[in-house]
């Protein structure tokens, strides 16, 4: 018994002195960061590696016509420190031309939203395709020009199944897909 409770002594002070040097390591990094870069690394580099649901509107068939597409995107995102945190992020894009087959001229936005409270707003305004096996890629790029890693480039690479058959391209067209998505905020 007399072990027990010395035991429970050692291991309370243990855990005083754990918290107490978290606490510091906590306070410190929030003193040392600027504000505008707390939980980022100075060369704002973050890469994010998630899953997206998209929504084609209208439909892709096989007759190329302008298209909506939304994404609503589930982030993992690591920053040059190999610090990792949540996030989410909608996508909105409008393409001129797009079917079962192609895409052109896609331009649109990205609201990455982080899990400590910051975002990066991002503008994609250059893509190309390519289709293998029924699989999808599509390679983006474009700028963050709001939020973290303003004014750094952006490369987004989005590889989808079709949630339908493709048989559906000949009559009520592919309503949607599932994809991986890589987002990187190159430095």
């Amino acid at each position: 018994m007399a072990v027990d409770v010395l035991e429970g002594h050692v291991l309370s002070r243990r855990g005083t002195t754990v918290a107490l040097g978290s606490l510091a390591l906590v306070v410190s990094s929030m003193v040392w960061a600027p504000a505008g870069q707390a939980g980022t690394v100075g060369d704002g580099t973050v890469t994010c590696a998630g899953n997206a649901h998209s929504r084609y509107d209208p439909p892709l068939t096989l007759v190329p016509r302008a298209t909506h597409n939304h994404a609503d995107v589930r982030y993992t995102c690591t920053n040059g420190l190999g610090r990792t945190v949540a996030a989410t992020g909608s996508f909105d894009a409008f393409a001129p031309s797009a079917s079962c087959v192609s895409l052109s001229g896609a331009r649109g936005t990205e609201t990455v939203r982080y899990a400590d409270g910051s975002r990066s707003l991002i503008v994609i305004d250059g893509a190309t395709t390519a289709r293998v096996a029924g699989v999808l890629v599509v390679l983006q790029s474009g700028r963050v020009v709001e939020g973290r890693g303003e004014d750094h480039f952006v490369r987004r690479t989005v590889t989808s199944l079709p949630q339908q058959l493709p048989t559906d391209c000949l009559t009520s067209g592919l309503q949607g897909t599932q994809s991986a998505v890589q987002l990187e905020i190159l430095p």
